[in-house]
């Protein structure tokens, strides 16, 4: 399928225009919300470890054992998502892991905390691969570089506001009502995705046919245009889509990618805070500087690609930068200047690569196909963010530094880098 050279209608690209503004900022903030209760436990560290006398291999095992649930649940819940609707199925998710995230303020003991992030693990499943899904009945390929991209810099702007904003909570409110500040911190960033969770239901509409913001004539265009993508995609259905080797390569490639998402999220205070930064709130400062470089290249590298077309070399280059990244945040981590500009480098690129594969899976997957697909790719990927932050941890406690963890995960990237390049067919124009 060509990913480029698409001649648009002035109506064409005036309804994309209100598409784009109605969706992404929305989806946006439902990921900003998402992904600050999925990575904030790694503020909490800073004070939840010495508070309860966890150890590094017990709070790696925490924060991954969230993924295990992820799996699980994945593939059920994104074909529930296909067969009643984004709208729906996207608030209960919102809004169960809302409360759960929250509840992680009475955490006591590691069995306790296993539990929780276990069952954060399974709301929470089926909200990427859904949205990814769900942008699929709005844009076709050509298109979907840019939207993705843009959607994932959630992820960066996550780390812009929510470092400083953690470190602010776990500051200001230490000692309020008797709470230590990382209890507060799980209570006022899980709150957000309730709120949010129940404006998705008045919110979003489920397809273009259903979206009453558009007028007669947009909403035909863009169903033409969405048929037309289509054309080349079958829908063999779910036991089809377990069986083709397409979707276990991305699954493969996915998980050295997540590897590199999770090494860093759930990590980055700890190794700001390695390189000689004590207070919690510069810490929190210092974290935004990463994400947000990552998110300018995240846009800049989205736009390049949907441009040219061009997939495979842009991800493959993306993955290696954020390897080369860690390794230089690993040799410099007794300099904070070089330090974070190496974290700068290899947050960049693992966030940047990540977009860049989710545009070659919708590529070749449509309907029910998609919806199980996605889902694999996702659920599989995901367990990176087990075995990640538990081998970074155990790699911590085993030689008191986190550095090898840093040459493990950047080896994981440079891996999948080599799998998009060797195994991932350029697409052929048609």
């Amino acid at each position: 399928m060509s990913t480029h050279n698409v001649v648009e209608t002035p109506l064409e690209s005036k309804a994309y225009s209100k598409v784009l503004w109605r969706l992404i900022p929305f989806l946006f903030l439902c990921y900003v919300v998402a992904y600050l209760d999925r990575v904030n436990v790694g503020f909490a560290k800073l004070q939840m470890l010495a508070d309860l006398k966890f150890s590094d291999t017990i709070y790696g095992f925490g924060a991954g054992i969230f993924f295990i649930g992820y799996f699980l649940f994945e593939v059920p819940s994104n074909i529930i998502l296909h067969r009643t609707g984004a709208r729906i199925w996207i608030a209960r998710i919102m809004i169960t892991w809302g409360l759960i995230s929250s509840a992680m303020l009475f955490v006591t003991t590691p069995e306790s905390f296993y539990v929780l992030r276990f069952l954060l693990g399974v709301s929470e499943a089926g909200f990427f691969p859904g949205i990814i899904l769900y942008l699929t009945y709005w844009f076709p390929a050509e298109r979907r570089g840019r939207v993705v991209a843009l959607f994932m810099t959630a992820i960066a702007l996550s780390g812009v506001i929510g470092g400083p904003l953690s470190g602010w909570i776990m500051q200001a409110f230490a000692g309020v009502n008797g709470w230590a500040g990382w209890q507060w911190l799980f209570l006022l960033e899980g709150l957000p995705s309730v709120v949010v969770g129940i404006w998705v239901i008045f919110y979003l509409d489920d397809s273009i046919e259903g979206a009453k913001w558009l007028s007669a004539e947009e909403k035909q265009v863009l169903s033409n245009r969405i048929a037309h993508d289509k054309r080349d995609v079958v829908d063999h259905g779910v036991a089809h889509t377990f069986a083709n080797p397409k979707v276990w390569l991305m699954a493969l490639i996915y998980f050295s990618f997540i590897m590199g998402l999770y090494g860093v999220s759930f990590w980055l205070p700890q190794l700001i805070k390695t390189m000689g930064v004590k207070d919690v709130f510069n810490v929190g400062l210092l974290t935004a500087i990463p994400y947000g470089f990552a998110a300018v290249v995240m846009l800049l590298v989205g736009r390049s690609s949907d441009r040219s077309g061009e997939r495979r070399w842009h991800t493959a280059l993306m993955a290696i930068m954020g390897g080369v990244g860690l390794i230089f945040a690993g040799l410099f981590s007794d300099s904070t200047v070089i330090g974070i500009a190496a974290l700068s480098i290899a947050t960049a690129g693992i966030l940047t690569s990540l977009p860049m594969l989710w545009t070659m899976p919708t590529a070749f997957l449509g309907g029910a196909a998609a919806a199980a697909g996605i889902a694999i790719i996702n659920s599989i990927g995901n367990l990176a963010g087990f075995v990640s932050p538990f081998m970074v941890g155990y790699i911590k406690d085993a030689t008191g530094s986190p550095t090898l963890g840093l040459y493990f995960i950047a080896v994981s990237l440079f891996i999948g880098a080599l799998l998009v390049l060797v195994f991932v067919k350029k697409p052929q124009s048609s």
